[in-house]
């Protein structure tokens, strides 16, 4: 038996020297990080920035690439099916807890292909209005509602994006019944505040800011569960009749599955680094968003939670699952 333990130790030495090895010498050639989404949106301008970020401290390359189509599904199954080495990894936003809930079927196992690294931000949206409408407040906005059910349109940028559901939140938590109108972006979904085709919306503050601050729209609360910087004389909606109403975006790293715990955590503490440097602060508060980095085990919990969330969101609402 004793020979046995120690044949049994000296096997996993063996196993596991390769790992502790290349950890130890990571990184030693280019990083990729991969977009799921088309270059010059909001997410490939903020990874783009932390990626210059973390090239300045690692002393290595890291380039992004982006790989979009399928709601950022593309992108993300090219990182599940990467080497688990390091040098492949995934800048997501919360649409990648919602995948799972909206789509039949996914090409890759959200729940075994990915090794969370840390969340990078938080990100908030706001609640607005058309600028015309006889409210002054959330509450006021609430009781125009349910005194015309289905008469107001809101407008989305896409079934079943974060968006989407966080209306569909409100609408459920509120008993407001409204309709729908999408749109293929933030920009042509604003532009249809100026002729009047859509009479409210939830919009990403960093995208909302310039159109309240030009009066195209008016907020009426951001749905975090506390005040924006970007937008301190805002309410939250919790503020407003809502207290339990909090619902925050994110971006975040994630790794193939089996990459070793080492690098994990290597890159969650360079990231945090580049995170809370301090020429980050102004950026973070120019985009409305601000730095949450905790590491993998937090990054993980949040993610699970917010599967559950959106899953039990879109069944509630009866969304239909996309292709």
């Amino acid at each position: 038996m004793r020979i046995m333990r120690l044949f049994a130790g000296v096997l996993l030495a063996l196993v596991l020297t390769p790992v502790a090895a290349s950890a130890q010498n990571w990184p030693s050639r280019p990083i990729r990080v991969i977009v799921p989404y088309a270059a010059g949106g909001a997410t490939d301008v903020f990874a783009r920035l932390v990626a210059g970020k973390l090239q300045e401290q690692l002393g290595t390359p890291v380039v992004v690439e982006n790989r979009a189509g399928a709601g950022g599904n593309i992108g993300a199954d090219a990182v599940a099916k990467a080497a688990p080495d390091g040098y492949t990894v995934l800048f997501n936003i919360n649409g990648h807890a919602i995948a799972p809930a909206i789509y039949k079927s996914l090409p890759f196992d959200p729940d075994k292909d990915f090794a969370p690294i840390t969340q990078l931000v938080s990100t908030a949206t706001t609640f607005v209005v058309l600028p015309t409408l006889p409210v002054k407040n959330f509450q006021d906005f609430v009781a125009l509602a349910k005194a015309r059910p289905g008469a107001l349109n809101y407008g989305s940028t896409g079934v079943g994006n974060s968006l989407h559901l966080t209306m569909e939140l409100l609408m459920r938590d509120t008993g407001v019944v409204m309709t729908q109108v999408p749109f293929r972006g933030d920009a042509p979904m604003l532009q249809a505040f100026m002729t009047s085709d859509i009479q409210a919306a939830v919009i990403p503050t960093a995208a909302a800011k310039p159109q309240i601050d030009a009066g195209v729209v008016r907020a009426l609360g951001v749905t975090s569960a506390k005040r924006v910087r970007a937008l301190p004389d805002v309410p939250t909606l919790a503020e407003q009749g809502l207290p339990d109403f909090a619902v925050s975006g994110w971006m975040g790293l994630f790794a193939p599955a089996a990459t070793p715990r080492p690098i994990i955590e290597r890159l969650a503490l360079e990231a945090r680094t580049a995170m809370l440097a301090p020429d980050m602060g102004p950026r973070l508060t120019s985009f409305g968003i601000e730095a949450v980095v905790e590491g993998p085990d937090a990054m993980d919990a949040l993610y699970k939670a917010d599967r559950a969330k959106f899953q039990r969101i879109v069944k509630e609402a009866n969304i239909a699952l996309q292709d």
